[in-house]
């Protein structure tokens, strides 16, 4: 029996240890927002047409930490712009991690209407990151690749390739149940390392 609690013990403090540094403090004071249109089947649901990138479907905002990991999510239908989608994602995270300040993201996420949007709801801060003017082709930018590298690591779920699903509610689940399994398999290299 006391082989089994010092195990659990262990593991919770492994769990613990993905969100933390060696003396404790909090690794993510920083988050990365952005957007990704899907298309959607003829199952129903709701769904809009997103203009700049030629998609019928739906938009799935997510917010994520400086590791990767997802901590704010909305799905709603391609029409909606993302600086409309930023406010709700980071309105549905403000209590859960209120230590999460400062936030990066694109050009598609700038202007002075939602920074003040932002001032009345939270504290936060944002940063856009934009590409020179120089830039010609592929360029990897600072800061940006996190969330971008986090919308591939969910793309590997087939399930997510297209939304089938009929509602947002399901839609939403299943991101996070592949974000579960990305932490999972983090947490489980910590525990059991080779």
């Amino acid at each position: 029996m006391r082989g089994d609690s010092y195990r659990l013990r262990e593991k919770q403090l492994a769990w613990g240890s993905v969100f933390r540094d060696e003396k404790g403090a909090v690794l993510n004071v920083a988050g990365h927002i952005d957007s990704q249109s899907v298309k959607t089947t003829d199952s129903g649901g709701v769904r809009g047409f997103d203009a700049g990138k030629k998609i019928k479907g739906r938009k799935r905002h997510i917010l994520t930490d400086t590791l990767g990991l997802v901590v704010g999510l909305v799905v709603h239908g391609a029409d909606i712009q993302d600086r409309d989608g930023a406010v709700e994602v980071l309105n549905s995270v403000r209590h859960r991690y209120p230590w999460l300040r400062h936030v990066f993201a694109d050009g598609g996420y700038g202007g002075e209407k939602l920074k003040g949007r932002l001032r009345k709801i939270g504290r936060w801060t944002l940063q856009i990151i934009k590409r020179s003017d120089h830039a010609q082709g592929f360029e990897v930018l600072p800061r940006r690749w996190v969330v971008e590298r986090t919308f591939a690591w969910l793309g590997r779920c087939r399930r997510l390739a297209k939304d089938v699903e009929r509602t947002i509610a399901s839609a939403e689940a299943w991101i996070l149940v592949a974000n579960l399994r990305l932490l999972t398999r983090r947490l489980a290299r910590y525990c059991y390392p080779s």
